[in-house]
């Protein structure tokens, strides 16, 4: 049994399967699922776990070397645009229907419990060397 970062089974396998390139999206309890995309459901109930708690997990454990939000979380969630800003300096934007569109082309989807909208991002991974 792993001793610490991440313990979820499925999602620990599917972080050490990404490549270079490859994008995950993170997102809140009401985004859309793009189809045929691996999908680790970590959503307990609202709000549990967080998308900030999530979001820091994948950052301990993955290189990521550029991210793209909805330019709408800008208005409607400024404590979650202050977080990926925090987190993720350079964060693209782009419309939601846009992300939307984009999150089709993920190699994983990782849901969070998180109820407040536009709460989602696209991590591109990078290379640890």
């Amino acid at each position: 049994m792993k001793r610490g970062g991440v313990i979820n089974a499925a999602l620990a396998g599917a972080l050490a399967r990404l490549g270079h390139t490859d994008e995950v999206l993170v997102c809140d309890s009401g985004m859309p699922l793009p189809p045929g995309v691996p999908v680790v459901d970590l959503a307990f109930v609202p709000g549990i776990p967080s998308f900030a708690d999530v979001l820091d997990g994948l950052l301990a454990e993955i290189v990521v070397e550029g991210a793209t939000a909805a330019e709408e979380v800008r208005q409607a969630n400024p404590p979650c645009h202050a977080l990926l800003g925090e987190r993720l300096p350079g964060l693209a934007y782009v419309p939601h229907e846009r992300l939307k569109a984009l999150s089709g082309t993920s190699r994983l989807v990782v849901r969070t419990g998180e109820a407040r909208p536009y709460a989602n991002v696209i991590l591109r991974c990078g290379v640890a060397f």
